[in-house]
């Protein structure tokens, strides 16, 4: 069993930290550790800290999709180890990924492994602290999760059609568990420290709502479930927004004067009620649960005003993006140089299929009742042969018989 690792980065100083514990890690090291510089100004030098054996690529400041793509389809290795640039291995990391990926069986895919976000002592947590620590339970994160490359290569690896850090490794592990795969925890321990961030993050991440919409335009309706992502806050998002613009029209067609001023008024204080309560409600959720300092306090009642409308601009951006984003075939997933194709909206085939069944009804194959003869599996002219004998040579042929024939006891379930 053969590991690289790969580390997409934007230049942060924690890839430092990151590299050292990674060559300082007991266990058997990995082939190649890949460096992925994302960055769009690459005025500096990258902070490597001084560590030897690592390569770097250099990416397309494209985001962390295409940055994992450049880093695996450069490795090597039988398995592709995917670190994220913020996280610190533990001491044993290397010991335990070989522990964890040892002895799978193939039909697993992926190994998954633990992120543990620091908490501050003495103190609650701040929203954004909240937010960091949802990685702990965040399924198929990419944080820590090692895939087999040739897995990587069936499904086509990364949609780079997912610009953020956000929703690109729920697509990949939801496409890879529809093409009939699996994806364990594995044991081994990243942390994650909260790094340091400004008082609107809790409304730069709202950017993400647009790819809530593509990820509803690849995998159907379903896909949060499927994916096991919470449906979160939208509906009351959607509503808060919805009272909050018809309150301010009410607003200002009561301001006009005329015959509908006063019901324009009772629209615009109902309205303007339901936005109060909505907006209020949004901020007790966030501030209560933190430690409730004046300076929390003070950005998530600023924040809360603007979270509701911001998260629905970026929502509705993404759907009116979307049909010119699903035809982004450049930026696809893509098979055997070939961009992926949707089977349904509900089903999107991520995969070339792995069997391709065919009846004997006298088209395509000769009909043979309760056939149990192999060598008596004959292609009918023309559309058999064409179709199933155009074939490649290593393609394996099998033949299995009716079900009847089974009822009936005619073959043996064995065969």
């Amino acid at each position: 069993m053969t590991v690289d690792v790969v580390v997409p980065t934007v230049g942060r100083d924690s890839l430092r930290l990151l590299l050292a514990a990674l060559a300082d890690a007991d266990g058997p090291a990995p082939g190649r550790v890949l460096v992925v510089d994302d960055r769009r100004d690459r005025s500096g030098a990258l902070p490597l800290g001084g560590v030897a054996g690592v390569s770097v690529i250099e990416g397309r400041g494209a985001g962390p999709a295409a940055a994992r793509n450049l880093g695996w389809r450069r490795a090597a290795a039988e398995w592709v180890a995917f670190l994220d640039d913020d996280v610190v291995p533990g001491p044993s990391w290397l010991a335990d990924l070989a522990r964890d990926l040892a002895g799978l069986e193939a039909e697993v895919a992926a190994s998954q492994g633990l992120v543990r976000v620091p908490m501050p002592a003495g103190r609650r947590p701040t929203d954004w602290e909240r937010n960091v620590r949802g990685l702990e339970t965040a399924r198929w994160a990419t944080a820590d999760m090692a895939y087999r490359r040739s897995v990587l290569e069936e499904v086509g690896g990364f949609d780079e059609r997912f610009p953020r850090a956000y929703r690109e490794d729920a697509d990949l592990g939801l496409r890879v568990v529809r093409s009939g795969y699996r994806i364990v925890p594995g044991r081994r321990v990243v942390t994650h420290p909260v790094r340091v961030a400004g008082g609107t993050v809790s409304l730069r991440v709202q950017a993400g709502n647009a790819d809530d919409a593509l990820m509803r335009g690849v995998h159907g309706r379903g896909w949060r479930a499927s994916a096991g992502v919470p449906r979160g806050r939208r509906a009351r998002h959607l509503a808060v927004t919805g009272a909050g613009l018809v309150g301010l029209g009410a607003w200002v067609v009561a301001r006009r004067g005329g015959l509908v001023t006063q019901p324009a008024r009772w629209v615009a204080g109902l309205a303007g009620a339901g936005w109060l309560v909505g907006t209020v409600e949004l901020a007790l959720a966030r501030i209560v649960p933190g430690p409730r300092s004046a300076g929390e306090i003070a950005r998530m009642s600023a924040t809360s005003v603007l979270m509701p409308p911001v998260a629905t601009w970026y929502w509705l951006s993404g759907w009116v993006r979307l049909p010119w984003t699903l035809a982004d075939r450049e930026r696809a997933p893509r098979l055997a140089g070939r961009p992926v194709t949707s089977g349904s909206a509900d089903r999107p085939m991520s995969s070339p299929p792995k069997a391709v069944l065919f009846d004997r009804d006298g088209t395509l194959v000769a009909d043979v009742p309760y056939n149990g003869d192999p060598g008596r599996v004959v292609l009918m002219p023309g559309g058999g042969r064409r179709w199933i004998g155009s074939g490649r040579p290593e393609w394996p042929r099998r033949w299995c018989p009716t079900r009847a024939g089974l009822r009936g006891g005619i073959c043996g379930s064995s065969r």
